[in-house]
């Protein structure tokens, strides 16, 4: 079953991305309430897919009222290949569409072969012509 994420979700989530290769989970932006701020600025665009009452997957998308971004995109090891992770992706893409959105990006780490094969299976592309600049602006965000 797919649902929107809710905050009392956030343990159970936090442990899947902790378990998950290639995450890469910031300290305060990932904490409780840095997820606790994203969900309430983005409370229709997170989702989480259950089975047997566990959480099997989870994704974290958002926007800033011009462009979507998908953040982190996990689903539980055992379960691949079953269709969550094109499940989540569908449901964020169809939420920010209902919120008027027609563009989405998302970040993989260069070292994360699974998370690029994903996402290209999904039809995304890669864009060589951009660059991603990062400033910091919080220097205990590790």
């Amino acid at each position: 079953m797919i649902r929107t994420m809710k905050i009392e979700d956030y343990q159970r989530v936090y442990t899947l991305w902790s378990g998950t290769k290639g995450m890469g989970l910031r300290s305060l932006d990932d904490s409780k309430e840095g997820i606790e701020r994203f969900l309430r600025r983005n409370p229709t665009t997170c989702f989480v897919a259950e089975a047997d009452g566990e959480i099997a997957g989870a994704i974290i998308c958002g926007h800033d009222g011009r462009r979507g971004y998908i953040y982190h995109t996990a689903v539980k090891e055992s379960l691949r290949g079953q269709g969550l992770g094109k499940q989540l992706a569908n449901s964020a893409i169809a939420a920010l569409q209902a919120e008027g959105i027609t563009r989405c990006g998302l970040f993989v780490f260069a070292e994360n072969q699974g998370g690029k094969n994903f996402w290209l299976s999904q039809g995304w592309v890669t864009r060589p012509d951009l660059v991603y600049f990062n400033l910091p602006l919080q220097t205990d965000n590790k």
